[in-house]
């Protein structure tokens, strides 16, 4: 795994990529999914935020955070631009981050791009261990340009 700061370095043009699609709307979009205790997927819409090299979320009281603290596997992806048919998305594990002073910074990040707060979430960061860009030069192309990126070994 790794942080959005060591992915960045490794991969930055799949890292600048992504960022463009996660923020192409100003706040961060896209779909989390995340592991139910039955083992299905489930999805919901959610607002990353990339701050400082990392790259987090902050998860209100909801299935999704249930699902995250029993099993913190998850996959980000972002929404697709609408004139293009371009996908970016990260897949690894999240983690809560009882950090007082670092969730202040990731909510004052959020409310910058346009966000809102209830003041009742948690924050988690989102361990990488896989990226993937597909990149097209026009809707309805293909293939992509397929760009991947795994996680060293630890």
């Amino acid at each position: 795994m790794a942080t959005w700061e060591v992915f960045a370095q490794s991969a930055p043009e799949i890292a600048s990529g992504g960022h463009k699609l996660l923020y192409q709307y100003g706040i961060g979009l896209g779909f989390l999914a995340t592991v139910r205790a039955d083992g299905g997927p489930r999805m919901h819409p959610f607002c990353p935020v990339v701050l400082n090299g990392g790259l987090y979320g902050l998860i209100v009281p909801s299935p999704k955070r249930r699902d995250l603290h029993r099993d913190g596997r998850y996959a980000i992806h972002a929404l697709q631009p609408e004139n293009v048919d371009d996908e970016f998305y990260v897949t690894g594990n999240a983690r809560s981050i009882p950090d007082g002073e670092l969730t202040g910074r990731v909510r004052a990040a959020f409310v910058a791009t346009g966000g809102t707060t209830t003041g009742d979430e948690e924050l988690f960061e989102f361990d990488i261990a896989n990226a993937l860009l597909a990149t097209y030069e026009r809707r309805g192309q293909w293939p992509p340009l397929y760009r991947k990126w795994k996680a060293p070994a630890s």
